[in-house]
């Protein structure tokens, strides 16, 4: 099957950090099903699950994805356990990937007093990887395999947009 690369991403909508979503996940898999190689069309509907992350080693762009987000989870971790004074290394990743923005991004975000603000700012940042990555990538399965992963982190503060958030309170001052 001849790939159609140029056709199906010049037809996405662009992307935006904290916009709505265009469309659901399980849509724009549907879309990529019949216009790409089946081979490919297997690492974009792996990478957006929890599960992609040693799957697809090979694949450059998704290597250091995971790379990058490996090495900020265990950012956080040292950053967390230091805060309770328990030792990190049984929670840690053992990739030992390490840069010094991962450090400050960690902290930065540790800093931050509210939850979500603290999530929304790692997010931030995630998609300015995402961002750095897709440099050079227009028409390829990299601008794909990026563009779904961004889809995934506008889905996540889809699904924060949309809670109940009185029934939650409800439960917490309640003790439920």
């Amino acid at each position: 099957m001849p790939s159609s690369y140029p056709y199906l991403i010049s037809s996405l909508p662009m992307l935006h950090f904290g916009a709505k979503p265009p469309f659901s996940l399980q849509s724009f898999i549907e879309t990529c099903r019949d216009l790409i190689p089946d081979k490919d069309f297997d690492i974009v509907s792996r990478c957006l699950g929890e599960t992609f992350l040693e799957e697809n080693a090979d694949q450059e762009t998704l290597r250091k994805w995971v790379l990058f987000e490996t090495g900020l989870r265990n950012e956080l971790v040292k950053i967390r356990a230091s805060r309770r004074k328990i030792e990190p290394a049984k929670y840690l990743r053992s990739d030992g990937y390490w840069e010094p923005a991962l450090y400050h991004i960690a902290m930065n975000s540790h800093r931050i007093l509210s939850l979500v603000e603290s999530e929304k700012f790692l997010d931030q940042e995630r998609w300015r990887r995402l961002e750095e990555l897709s440099f050079g990538h227009y028409f390829d399965l990299d601008a794909l395999i990026i563009y779904a992963l961004k889809l995934q982190i506008l889905w996540r503060w889809e699904k924060v947009a949309k809670t109940d958030k009185t029934k939650i309170l409800e439960g917490v001052l309640s003790g439920n």
